[in-house]
């Protein structure tokens, strides 16, 4: 990252599938939680990260998605989770299994999240601080005989009102402990929830959402996965199904570097609100075996984009992109002399013949 000037490690550093980061005030999260004795993160460990990367200027964000993405809470306390790991048709309940979601009904559930906050907000020294708050699913909650409950008890509540109810006072914690809150797009714009305008949300879901979320007033990261998501082109992850991942197809480093995130902004105003972008990668199908050339050189392709933009300020034309591959596989040379296998961007002899190895008709 630092050698390609990519300045923020956002760490989605728990998931549905594990929790391998210590709780001193949960220790049974990681007891029962990671996948292995050896799959933990230490507070010892987290802080040489954070260092680590505070000496090479980079900061250390972290996602701790919640209500949903969740599952794996419910292994110490399913006593405040709902829908869990329902099989065979957990595709009702959740965008993969396993399936299951903090119960938003449930004060044991929201004092559990303020417990996380606030433990992990001390220990992450970064001001942001990400609560993730996407890709929930509904259902979840309808079957849930506590949601079911409160609602019948509570008339004008409902599920979404639920939701909006949490995102409040989630954000309202961050906000209590000092950091800046940091949202999945959902948040603002699928619920009837106004965020305060110091918050930042991350457009992941549409190209189009970038602009939505700047029409709100809100600072955005740019994100979208149909350009910006790494771990796409591999296939299915699902054991007996033969078609494609969600994200198909590989993003191709042409693909990162020809967005433009401020395309359809044309307020300068608008256009300040964007204030950096972010390229993803998930660990369903990568690990300490792939991670280099899933991201690189693709991600410095993202970098240059970032931070010098898509005009060339010699010509004030869009750069030509004949001249970039040169110019990133240089980049790419030089990881791999430090290290780092980057993938290979071209045969070797378009890269003695540049000028060979163009489309007759480019798009």
């Amino acid at each position: 990252m630092a050698y390609n000037k990519l300045n923020v490690l956002h760490w989605h550093v728990v998931d549905a599938f594990s929790w391998p980061i210590e709780s001193k005030v949960h220790p049974e999260l990681t007891e029962k939680g990671a996948y292995s004795l050896d799959m933990r993160y230490s507070y010892e460990e987290i802080k040489k990260i954070i260092n680590y990367a505070k000496n090479r200027a980079i900061r250390v964000m972290p996602e701790f998605d919640m209500p949903g993405h969740t599952f794996i809470i419910g292994d110490a306390h399913p006593e405040i989770m709902s829908c869990l790991n329902k099989q065979p048709n957990w595709d009702r309940f959740a965008a993969e299994p396993p399936s299951g979601q903090l119960n938003i009904a449930d004060p044991r559930a929201v004092s559990f999240a303020f417990d996380i906050i606030t433990e992990y907000s001390r220990l992450f020294v970064d001001l942001g601080f990400h609560s993730g708050g996407g890709s929930l699913n509904l259902d979840c909650w309808k079957e849930d005989p506590v949601v079911e409950m409160y609602i019948r008890d509570h008339p004008g509540e409902s599920i979404e009102s639920l939701v909006a109810g949490w995102f409040s006072q989630s954000l309202t914690k961050i906000n209590d402990m000092g950091k800046i809150p940091i949202v999945a797009e959902e948040t603002v714009l699928n619920y009837n929830f106004t965020a305060k305008n110091t918050t930042i949300v991350q457009a992941w879901v549409g190209e189009d959402s970038v602009s939505k979320v700047v029409d709100k007033g809100y600072r955005t990261i740019a994100s979208p996965w149909s350009r910006y998501n790494l771990d796409c082109g591999h296939g299915s992850w699902l054991s007996n199904f033969e078609g494609a991942s969600w994200c198909e197809p590989y993003k191709g480093w042409q693909q990162i570097y020809s967005y433009n995130p401020l395309t359809n902004i044309t307020e300068p105003e608008k256009q300040k609100l964007v204030i950096g972008g972010e390229v993803a990668l998930w660990s369903a199908q990568s690990d300490e075996t792939t991670v280099d050339r899933n991201l690189w050189p693709r991600a410095a392709a993202f970098a240059e984009i970032m931070w010098s933009g898509s005009t060339d300020p010699a010509t004030n034309s869009t750069r030509d992109m004949a001249k970039v591959a040169p110019r990133l596989t240089d980049m790419r040379f030089r990881m791999v002399a430090r290290g780092i296998m980057a993938e290979p961007l071209q045969p070797l002899w378009c890269i003695h013949h540049p000028e060979a190895c163009m489309h007759p008709a480019p798009a």
